[in-house]
């Protein structure tokens, strides 16, 4: 599971982190983000030789062991409270069973670019949530950012040309069920907050892992995916142990451990570059094709998230 919390997370991590930190904070958010902006070459690469179910299944049992033993280390109960387990169940179910599997899919199509610039529109959907939640009003600003995102949207689905002659490309279905996935983790972000808040996100994240990754577990064994082992190259194995640990560990832990150290606001703010690290990526290590629809779409898109992100929280009149 990727965590990219929403540009305004502020939760804490209960991480008991030394006095000194193993990396500076700003560095280990480069990084961070580098390694988040690579997540979708990876999959793409794991994709060629394992199957979506195959594959998360691999990432997030990498994942779930390592924050496991994070846990241990740390000196935390390794399982979290009865009562959490219905809402952990919630986001396993949406955050990485509903979420990973769609977004494997959809990868198994479409460029890992078009994928890097579609997904930062997870703000923009989380902010509707929790307006809707909230009862807040949509002012104009978060108006304006809603139809400038859907429009970034469709000119990085599109490239420019005409509806009827998209829908008919293979990679438009994997670009869709890309979109599909944006929506799911705004809602892993919205209904998962309470929970985070409560647990610390290094509980909830582990329980929530290892919850979605049990039920990724059945699509693994009824697709027979253990067969798929065998076969994988370097390169493959390489690939996965990127996602699971780098991404979905290393990267979760770095996070919030330079929010121990910096303000939220500062940095939320690396997420933006994390589309840009895809787009340069792509083309260099996949040689996808450069489109700059493409390109002129994600940056539509990255300014209407911040558009979203700087408007005045209206509440609605009693």
């Amino acid at each position: 599971m990727d965590p990219r919390p929403s540009a305004g997370d502020d939760v804490r991590s209960p991480l008991r982190l030394p006095s000194k930190p193993f990396l500076p904070p700003r560095f280990a958010l480069c990084l961070v983000i580098c390694l988040w902006g690579l997540s979708f070459i990876a999959t793409k690469t794991a994709l060629r030789e394992a199957s979506p179910a195959t594959l998360v299944a691999l990432r997030f049992g990498l994942g779930t062991g390592l924050l496991f033993a994070v846990l241990r280390l740390r000196g935390f109960p390794l399982l979290p409270p009865r009562d959490a387990w219905p809402s952990l169940a919630l986001m396993g179910f949406v955050g990485v069973f509903l979420h990973h599997l769609i977004q494997a899919t959809g990868l198994t199509t479409t460029t890992a670019t078009n994928a890097g610039w579609l997904i930062g529109l997870i703000p923009i959907w989380s902010a509707l949530l929790s307006a809707a939640l909230l009862k807040e009003r949509f002012g104009f600003l978060k108006l304006a950012g809603l139809v400038g995102g859907t429009a970034g949207a469709i000119l990085v689905i599109s490239h420019g040309k005409p509806i009827t002659e998209v829908l008919k490309l293979p990679s438009t279905h994997g670009d869709l069920l890309v979109l599909i996935t944006t929506f799911t983790w705004a809602i892993y972000t919205v209904v998962g907050h309470g929970t985070i808040k409560r647990l610390g996100p290094l509980r909830a994240t582990t329980g929530a892992m290892l919850l979605g990754w049990l039920m990724v577990l059945p699509v693994f064994l009824f697709t027979e995916g253990w067969r798929e082992l065998s076969h994988l190259s370097i390169r493959g194995w390489g690939a996965i142990l990127f996602l699971g640990i780098g991404c979905s560990a290393f990267g979760y832990l770095m996070w919030y451990a330079a929010l121990e150290r910096i303000e939220a606001s500062r940095v939320a703010s690396f997420l933006y570059a994390q589309p840009l690290v895809t787009a340069v990526a792509g083309p260099l290590l996949l040689h996808e094709q450069f489109w700059a629809s493409t390109i002129a779409g994600g940056l539509l898109v990255l300014a209407s998230v911040f558009v979203i992100q700087k408007a005045p929280v209206l509440k609605r009149a009693a």
